[in-house]
């Protein structure tokens, strides 16, 4: 779904909604359109369960924009719940989907109640969200990083390499790292990235991401660049595309032999701040701020990698299982004058 798409799918409160969380919340678009599917799935929902919709339309293609505030008003927690496991049961959603939905409807019921005053009461004031189960973030170590940029070839090695190299480096996002243009890369190497919210911040690049921009830029396209201030240009000579990009990773992952650990360009990042975290010295708050991450909670998980490491570090000890020797079982019988001081 697009963003242009919202004003012909959505009645007119839902699409202020969207709206309101682009303009006034300066959500991202990907955050926003994410919104807008959670609402079109549960819209759809509700059109089924109210007996509102043709049993013979497919559900995707259940039409919308005729609910009415009246139907929205007058759902039951019990409803949200039934999406809920509706989700689960049929959609196969995770709980991290799952949750994201829940988060949706609180915010649109909170929406339509406390700024909007279209309905008097919100019935969601009270949904839980699933609970997400905590792991640790997968990444890459240090040999394993390296055995990956030496992996890089092909006709765009160069642009390929200076990727993965951002990524690694700088922990970017996806969504930032392909909207990184030239005029970012500033003359102090540090680069300006643009993350959640659009909010700005800037990052120092180390001796080898310069290297990398360096020997990037002579291979970059010019002629009958569609975007000319974009950094990364896929060979339709456009802004390099999110889907490209994990492209490049995912094969290049597949090069290294390191294709059935379930990587991804987001698990990068987590190898930066991990590799940052174990051997650059470097504090949590200052690797929350490379990152870009609003809590500190966020960031933390990072210190529990190496929690974790320490213990397995401590488990693969040849001498973790020698068991402390017992005293063989025996009697001692005291003298019946013993004091406490002899004792």
């Amino acid at each position: 779904m697009k963003k242009e798409q919202f004003i012909d799918i959505f009645p007119t409160y839902a699409f202020e909604f969207l709206n309101y969380y682009s303009v006034i919340k300066n959500r991202s678009d990907l955050t926003v359109i994410e919104y807008a599917n959670d609402l079109a799935t549960f819209f759809r929902f509700l059109k089924v369960i109210k007996g509102l919709a043709d049993k013979e339309t497919p559900f995707e293609d259940i039409y919308i924009k005729d609910l009415s505030i009246d139907v929205i008003a007058n759902v039951s927690l019990n409803d949200a719940y039934m999406f809920l496991v509706y989700c689960k049961d049929v959609r196969n959603n995770n709980e991290k989907t799952r949750a994201r939905k829940a988060t949706t409807l609180r915010n649109f019921y909170k929406y339509l109640t406390v700024q909007k005053k279209l309905i008097d009461d919100n019935p969601l004031q009270e949904l839980d969200s699933p609970k997400i189960k905590k792991s640790l973030p997968k990444y890459l170590t240090l040999d394993e990083s390296l055995v990956l940029l030496n992996a890089v070839e092909g006709k765009y090695k160069e642009r390929d390499y200076c990727i993965i190299t951002l990524f690694l480096n700088c922990g970017l996002r996806l969504a930032e790292l392909v909207s990184l243009n030239l005029s970012d890369i500033r003359s102090n190497n540090t680069i300006v990235v643009t993350g959640k919210g659009n909010k700005e911040r800037t990052i120092y690049l180390n001796d080898a991401c310069v290297d990398a921009i360096n020997a990037y830029l002579p291979y970059r396209h010019v002629d009958g660049v569609k975007d000319k201030n974009a950094l990364f240009i896929s060979r339709q000579k456009g802004r390099i595309s999110p889907k490209t990009v994990q492209y490049i990773v995912k094969t290049t992952l597949e090069k290294a032999g390191l294709g059935d650990r379930d990587l991804s360009t987001h698990k990068l990042r987590h190898t930066a701040a991990t590799l940052m975290y174990q051997y650059g010295d470097v504090d949590v708050l200052a690797i929350k701020e490379i990152l870009g991450h609003e809590s500190l909670s966020t960031t933390q998980i990072y210190t529990h990698i190496m929690d974790d490491q320490l213990k397995k570090a401590a488990a693969a000890n040849p001498l973790s299982g020698v068991k402390a020797p017992k005293r063989p079982e025996f009697a001692i019988d005291l003298p019946d004058n013993l004091s406490d001081e002899a004792e």
